[in-house]
């Protein structure tokens, strides 16, 4: 595999390596709160691509963020039995990264999945679920395009239908909503999103100096950086009503709300860090 695989080892394709750490190791618990066979067909195939100090870096990055990613990982699941269920017949990952859920939770034949990410995460993926001879549950569409570009036009060519309810996943690739090209990505969805469909977005309180956070940038960045990525801009705005203003009801859903009723320890947080769940009108 690492013969033929090229594999992502700085840049933002590598953040989702360290989440199919995280899903591996969540796969292995007794007590897991997804199963994610391939997540581990990931892994493998990602450590032979990096050096020893720099996969060890990895995986203590991927020890700091597991306790809430994982978390965050059985949350969308659970988002997107919500949405089939209220008639989303197509699912967007903007951002899809190692996402194997089109494979791992049983979908309806008639869901259509699409994943949008950059070409060398899918020049990793691809071949990997090639080799693990994976076989999606539902259609699945790769769409090799960057968020920061003209996605619109090679999502619609894929077969994507605007008059369809879609759920539109976030899982962290736009961060806050207050810059030119994440908002103009939601204007985009929100021009291709029939009545009743869904997206959602968080609401964080975090500490972009804290020390996680200075080691994850550094480390996407690259060591033959001279310097690491920027950090984010704080939330300055009000998301929801800006939402509002685009034609999307929304609620509120507060991470300890969403959290209780799992059977795992979780640290109770500021009570307005959450999810802005987002139906479109």
């Amino acid at each position: 595999m690492a013969e033929t695989v090229k594999v992502p080892v700085d840049g933002v394709a590598v953040t989702a390596i360290g989440v199919a750490v995280i899903r591996a190791r969540e796969t292995e618990r007794e007590d897991r709160l997804y199963s994610d066979p391939l997540a581990r067909e990931f892994v493998t195939a990602a450590e032979a691509g990096f050096d020893a100090e720099r996969w060890a870096r990895m995986e203590a990055l991927a020890d700091q963020f597991y306790p809430g990613r994982t978390i965050g990982v059985r949350l969308v699941d659970e988002r997107f039995g919500e949405a089939i269920e209220a008639g989303c017949r197509q699912i967007v990952l903007l951002g899809a990264g190692l996402d194997t859920r089109a494979y791992r939770m049983d979908l309806p034949s008639d869901v259509h999945v699409y994943e949008i990410d950059l070409p060398e995460l899918f020049a990793f993926k691809e071949p990997v679920l090639a080799a693990a001879h994976a076989t999606p549950t539902c259609p699945r569409h790769v769409i090799v395009a960057d968020l920061g570009g003209d996605w619109r036009k090679t999502l619609l060519d894929s077969g994507f239908d605007p008059s369809v309810p879609t759920y539109w996943v976030d899982e962290g690739s736009l961060g806050y909503l207050n810059n030119d090209w994440n908002q103009r990505v939601v204007r985009t969805l929100t021009e291709l999103s029939a009545p009743g469909s869904r997206f959602g977005t968080g609401r964080l309180l975090v500490d972009p100096d804290a020390p996680q956070y200075r080691d994850l940038r550094t480390f996407v960045a690259g060591d033959s950086a001279t310097e690491p990525l920027p950090r984010p801009r704080p939330d300055d705005f009000d998301v929801e009503r800006w939402l509002d203003e685009l034609g999307w009801n929304t609620e509120f859903r507060s991470w300890n709300d969403m959290t209780a009723h799992l059977d795992r320890p979780s640290t109770p947080l500021d009570p307005r860090i959450g999810n802005i769940a987002a139906v479109r009108r």
